[in-house]
């Protein structure tokens, strides 16, 4: 029984929705997942003839990216189907998956301004822009989110990249990290960083940066173990000017701003590598069908069959935390933020353990490149730390308990 056969009330436009999510995943996303991370170059993974931009070109035909823009659907709904999706196109790959939702990430951050310009050029619905989250800093990562501790408001903090006042212009200056996903080849970013240093972290604001503005620098990508398929790159800011009214969010309700982007972001991360365990389970079942050792199919043997079942169980009950915290953030006006936490840190945690599994069902033609398993082993270790380490993110959880 495949694990995500217990969908309950799917109506038939839904179901339509996850069996193309799926098709597309299998014929599309995988192969190019399997493509990109075997280039030995990350620059090759976003050159103009890569194989990523027609991944791309097809998501936004198919209109995945506009089910979370839909603003007449019905929040449950649209999480539901969102999660769906998220799930499907991280089975397929789940570097090009993140790639692919953060691409319309800067849009509410867009709208949010009011400016009629800025709105204009980068929330068109039929000429789509790439945005990315720009939060971590050379020497700040999980620290930048730990608002529920002390440390977060010390005015000792030395924060990389700062925005000043000038006039009706801020100037940015400084770096974010070679961690920003899509970092190289987004057209905006949604800059996160210090403008009152006297609060430390607290004293954030959010702004919409241009990354075509003088002043924006950015290097090659970052060459990494997993999730080579997604971009992930430094930006610099030297003297970059923009309009005051390109900040979206101010010192006053940064907090509150950066727990609710860090709660919808973990949710987001837990459903994704649901499809990463699933696809680990996935190939694992198959293999022990097919592997002959003993005389018989592997899958015949005990300790196999206890070791898949225990690998199911964790993808089942993943599935399950990730969509009921999705439908609680969806009917309420503020996320869960230690419900969020805890479905990410829970199905990451699993999605690694079950590749590992995997990997070991496999054995040793698990540690080949020529099955699939050792990628997903690769691509689930990234994300115990991505969007916010595990450790870091229970001393968050925990203080809200």
């Amino acid at each position: 029984m495949a694990t995500n056969d217990l969908e309950v009330g799917l109506s038939d436009e839904e179901q339509a929705i996850r069996e193309m999510a799926h098709k597309f995943a299998e014929e599309v996303v995988r192969p190019a997942g399997i493509e990109l991370d075997r280039l030995v170059d990350p620059a090759d993974v976003i050159a103009p003839d890569s194989i990523l931009w027609d991944v791309f070109k097809q998501y936004h035909e198919l209109g995945f990216g506009g089910v979370r823009r839909d603003t007449e659907m019905d929040a449950l709904r649209q999480a539901r189907l969102g999660g769906i999706i998220s799930e499907e196109l991280a089975w397929g790959d789940v570097g090009i998956a993140i790639s692919m939702g953060l691409s319309g990430f800067h849009g509410p951050w867009v709208e949010r301004t009011g400016d009629a310009e800025l709105i204009e050029r980068f929330c068109a619905p039929d000429s789509p822009t790439l945005g990315c989250w720009a939060l971590t800093e050379p020497n700040h990562g999980s620290d930048t989110v730990v608002f529920t501790e002390p440390s977060f408001s010390d005015p000792a903090q030395k924060p990389d990249c700062t925005a000043t006042r000038d006039g009706d212009e801020y100037v940015i200056r400084g770096q974010k990290a070679a961690w920003v996903s899509n970092g190289s080849i987004a057209d905006i970013a949604v800059l996160f960083c210090t403008l009152d240093r006297s609060q430390g972290f607290s004293g954030g604001g959010v702004f919409l940066v241009p990354l075509d503005l003088p002043g924006v620098t950015r290097p090659p990508p970052l060459d990494k173990l997993g999730q080579r398929s997604l971009n992930q790159g430094e930006i610099y800011f030297d003297d970059v000017r923009i309009p005051a009214s390109y900040m979206a969010l101010g010192p006053e309700a940064y907090s509150i701003g950066l727990e609710t982007m860090l709660a919808h972001g973990n949710a987001a991360i837990a459903q994704l590598f649901v499809g990463v365990s699933r696809a680990a389970y996935d190939h694992a079942l198959a293999y022990a069908k097919e592997r002959v050792q003993g005389g018989r199919p592997i899958f015949e043997h005990q300790s196999v069959r206890s070791r898949l079942f225990k690998m199911f169980t964790k993808v089942e009950a993943a599935r399950a935390l990730a969509r009921r915290v999705a439908a609680y953030n969806a009917q309420s006006p503020m996320p869960s933020i230690q419900h969020c936490i805890a479905a990410k840190t829970f199905s990451t945690n699993s999605a690694f353990e079950v590749a590992s599994d995997a990997v070991q069902i496999f054995g040793g033609n698990g540690l080949t490149r020529e099955y699939p398993v050792e990628k997903l082993l690769r691509d689930a270790r990234a994300s115990m730390i991505e969007d916010g380490c595990n450790e870091l993110l229970g001393v968050i959880g925990g203080a809200r308990l």
